[in-house]
């Protein structure tokens, strides 16, 4: 009995989709409701100051539901999913032991994946020099050139990751440089250990792919509304960390402060941006079959949507 137990999985509600599709609102009621705490699987909500152009919810939104992963970050510095599940996991427990419900809430598949799914990552060894190395060469040939170079040891990485993620590219080739073993094999060999984890995922997404963008255009628009060019101009002027500096809606200014581009410009590029990286995250997580999708606007309101979901995390809960 005392080994049943002890080998008993942790549920886990999560819950993913594409940015501007309503994952914070329906996480909080979520939370009310099943007695939940919410860890945030947002890489860059990590970040203190950086609130408008991550769409991170506010005290009044939380509603006295407690979050995690959130706001605690200076932006100088660097996180990765390697951190992240570090502390996610250390999140988990304390809740559980606590009594309540852990949900894992976001649009960051890497961090969700690796997370619930166990993954495992080998320490590289420290290598300034290669790391320079690869940074000079992202600056004078391109991520084109470091994919190319990848694919000659890891092409499944190479075909994976993002030409956009360069600092994952880069990752990649440093495993494979510093280990003799590349990414693709360490992930691989890590899934092997079997998770602490039982979860239980819904998707949030739309039938209709336009009122997606209607919806991501007009999200951007009220966070110009809201303040995010002062936000962006304050952020920007800080010594940044690679992924905070990458983020979508700051970056996208960099231009229009240096007066290379207007405003106007600037903005649809923040909306294209966001447009593109939501096609990637529907990319990502539609690979996975253990998620329970919810269209949006198959609904005709909020209550239907969060009626649902209730019904599927009580069949979750109670089998």
């Amino acid at each position: 009995m005392a080994d049943e137990i002890y080998n008993q999985k942790i549920r886990v509600i999560v819950i993913v989709g594409p940015t501007a599709c309503g994952k914070t609102k329906l996480s909080i009621e979520l939370a009310k409701i099943f007695n939940g705490e919410i860890i945030s699987a947002d890489s860059i909500q990590v970040y203190k100051k950086m609130n408008i152009g991550v769409a991170k919810p506010t005290k009044l939104e939380m509603s006295g539901v407690p979050h995690h992963l959130i706001d605690f970050l200076d932006v100088e510095k660097e996180f990765n999913v390697s951190d992240y599940v570090r502390l996610a996991k250390k999140c988990i427990s304390e809740i559980t032991k606590r009594g309540k419900t852990p949900f894992v809430v976001g649009g960051t598949g890497l961090y969700v994946n690796s997370l619930v799914d166990n993954v495992h990552f080998q320490v590289e060894k420290r290598a300034p020099e290669l790391r320079k190395f690869l940074n000079e060469k992202l600056k004078t040939k391109g991520v084109a050139a470091l994919l190319k170079e990848l694919a000659t040891f890891d092409r499944e990485s190479a075909e994976r990751i993002h030409p956009n993620n360069s600092i994952r590219v880069i990752r990649a080739i440093e495993i494979y440089k510093t280990t003799g073993i590349t990414m693709t094999e360490h992930i691989a060999n890590s899934k092997k250990i079997k998770s602490a984890y039982d979860p239980m995922f819904i998707g949030l997404s739309y039938k209709n792919r336009s009122f997606m963008y209607e919806r991501i255009n007009k999200r951007v628009d009220e966070m110009i509304g809201s303040g995010l060019i002062d936000e962006a101009r304050e952020i920007l002027s800080l010594n940044c960390s690679k992924t905070a500096m990458n983020a979508i809606c700051y970056k996208e200014l960099i231009p229009y402060f240096n007066n290379q581009c207007s405003l106007s410009d600037a903005i649809e590029k923040i909306k294209l941006n966001t447009r593109k990286y939501a096609k990637r995250q529907l990319t990502w997580f539609k690979r996975d079959p253990r998620i329970n999708w919810i269209f949006v606007d198959e609904y005709s309101n909020f209550y239907e949507i969060l009626n649902c979901c209730v019904k599927i995390i009580e069949c979750f809960k109670y089998t």
